[in-house]
């Protein structure tokens, strides 16, 4: 977003104008939206930045609720905000602490500002892109207990807060308007530098927010790492220090659903071999979480599951388990993976709706999908993976 897109936007022709619009439908019909409301008297510019918001606005309720309609966003910043669970989440910490003063360091446009200032926390924001900083300002004018700053996080003197969140800069946008967000997976990439975020994490307490991707041996020894998954969806790993880290644990699996928050964690950063067994009449999917944070053997000692075969993410049992942490399937057939005979399977049996999933083997699921031309009324899953030395389907139906 340029200046003059900011200009046209923080308006109140133009903000009125948003809200009459609400959301815009991806099947909206945009150009004849434009001509109305250029017919209507208003400015090319301004009708661009409006429109380029309700787009936005349809995409950020996932992440803010009913929050969406009181906020502004850039692409970016919408790419790399936090989900209002997690920054709740992350505001628990520093309250749970006892701290007060706290410096949220890449702020983007606000989300971890808004969870801290709604707990009482005072925050001080500090955003190095300009129109992100300006829509920063205007989504946390209501808190009188948060200054937004236009500046580079390396320049501000850290030793006057009581904490730090970092959210370094994952993300460069690509194309000629920069529509299109490219993810950063090398630590040594992102923005500030990862090694410089580390040195001043451990000055004081200290939150780190990072890709849920971020490479286990980039966590430094003394980081409790906690991967954070909401409603099924891998969203983040965090890394904690000092006094927002929690004593005897060194990663964790944090999930939260309509259920409320569920946990697995463990003391040491080695990662334990879950026990192998023969896939058994369930086969069970751990949420990303577990799997991300190496705890599957956690989860199996917890539920009391097997792993059908050592790296691979699939545990069984003949036990019907309910779980927050896995969905479960009953196995109906368990097969050799041969294309033809699975797809006269599927014809035979009339099924029509195949989930596919696959683990340890080079498959794409929506090629396999058009190579079965699948016709009919029924419904089921299939499990493509290895076990042994061979790869098998597995039929099977849901359970939860």
């Amino acid at each position: 977003m340029n200046r003059d897109e900011l200009a046209h936007l923080l308006t109140p022709d133009a903000l009125q104008l948003l809200g009459s619009i609400g959301d815009l439908d991806a099947k909206a019909d945009v150009v004849k939206l434009v001509s109305s409301l250029r017919a209507e008297g208003y400015h090319p510019s301004l009708v661009a930045a409006v429109l380029s918001q309700a787009k936005l606005r349809r995409r950020a309720r996932k992440k803010f609720g009913d929050f969406t309609d009181g906020l502004l966003f850039t692409e970016d910043g919408l790419e790399q905000a936090s989900r209002l669970q997690a920054a709740a989440l992350h505001a628990g910490r520093f309250l749970g602490a006892k701290l007060e003063r706290i410096a949220d360091l890449g702020c983007g446009i606000g989300a971890e500002s808004l969870a801290m200032a709604a707990v009482d926390l005072h925050i001080d924001a500090f955003e190095i892109d300009e129109a992100t900083a300006a829509l920063a300002v205007f989504n946390l004018g209501a808190f009188d207990n948060v200054e937004v700053h236009h500046s580079d996080v390396t320049t501000v003197d850290l030793a006057q807060f009581d904490g730090l969140f970092f959210d370094p800069a994952r993300r460069e946008l690509g194309g000629s308007r920069g529509e299109r967000a490219v993810r950063k997976f090398d630590p040594a990439e992102y923005s500030p530098n990862f090694d410089w975020v580390i040195e001043q994490a451990r000055t004081k307490p200290t939150g780190i927010k990072l890709g849920p991707g971020h490479p286990h041996e980039a966590i430094p020894a003394d980081a409790e790492a906690q991967w954070v998954s909401i409603d099924g969806d891998l969203v983040e790993c965090t890394l904690w220090f000092g006094a927002v880290r929690r004593k005897h644990v060194a990663r964790a699996a944090t999930l939260i659903n309509s259920e409320g928050r569920h946990e697995i964690t463990s003391e040491t950063s080695d990662e334990r071999q879950a026990p192998l067994g023969e896939l058994g009449q369930y086969i069970y999917e751990p949420d990303n979480a577990v799997i991300r944070s190496h705890l599957i053997a956690q989860l199996a000692e917890l539920t009391g599951t097997t792993l059908i075969a050592p790296a691979i993410a699939y545990l069984s049992s003949n036990e019907r388990i309910t779980s927050p942490w896995m969905r479960g399937f009953e196995v109906v057939e368990t097969m050799a993976f041969d294309r033809k005979k699975l797809k006269a399977y599927l014809r035979e049996r009339n099924i029509g709706v195949l989930e596919i999933k696959k683990r340890g083997v080079d498959i794409t699921p929506e090629a396999l999908r058009k190579e079965l031309a699948l016709h009919g009324q029924n419904s089921a899953t299939l499990i493509v993976t290895r076990i042994g030395d061979a790869h098998r389907a597995i039929i099977a139906q849901p359970i939860n």
